[in-house]
C-alpha cells in the first residue's frame, strides 16, 4: 500500500516561488505514474504535472507550462513540484497521486490514480 505525503504549501506573494514535495513509502516497485492535481474551491480536481518513475518522463499542464516543473529524488523516494511565477489562480490544494502504470495519454485522468495524500495548501495573494 503505498502512501504519499505532501508539504511545502504556503502564502505567497504573486511572482513568488514555493517548492512542494511528496515523500512516498510503500512502493511494490519502481514504476509509478506520479501526479499533481490541484483544486480550488468550487472548481474540479485539474491535473498540473506527472511524471513516470520507469523512464523519467516528465509532462505538464499547458496551463502552467513554463512556470512549474516537477522532479523526482529517487534515492529518497520524494516527488518535487517546484512553482515559479506564482499568480493568485494557482491559489489550491494541491495533492499527490500515484498509481503503478505508466503515464502516457492518460497523465491528467484522476480518476485513474488509486493513491492520494491529504495535500497541501497554496495560497497566492
Amino acid at each position: 500500500h503505498v502512501q504519499l505525503v505532501e508539504s511545502g504549501g504556503g502564502s505567497v506573494q504573486t511572482g513568488g516561488s514555493l517548492r512542494l514535495s511528496c515523500a512516498a513509502s510503500g512502493a511494490t516497485n519502481s514504476r509509478y505514474c506520479m501526479g499533481w492535481f490541484r483544486q480550488a474551491p468550487g472548481k474540479e480536481r485539474e491535473a498540473v504535472a506527472a511524471h513516470y518513475t520507469g523512464t523519467a518522463t516528465t509532462y505538464v499542464a499547458d496551463s502552467v507550462k513554463g512556470r512549474f516543473a516537477i522532479s523526482e529524488d529517487n534515492a529518497k523516494n520524494v516527488l518535487y513540484l517546484q512553482m515559479n511565477n506564482l499568480q493568485p489562480e494557482d491559489t489550491a490544494m494541491y495533492y499527490c497521486a500515484a498509481r503503478a502504470a505508466s503515464c502516457a495519454l492518460t497523465w491528467a485522468r484522476d480518476d485513474l490514480y488509486n493513491y492520494w495524500g491529504r495535500g497541501t495548501q497554496v495560497t497566492v495573494s
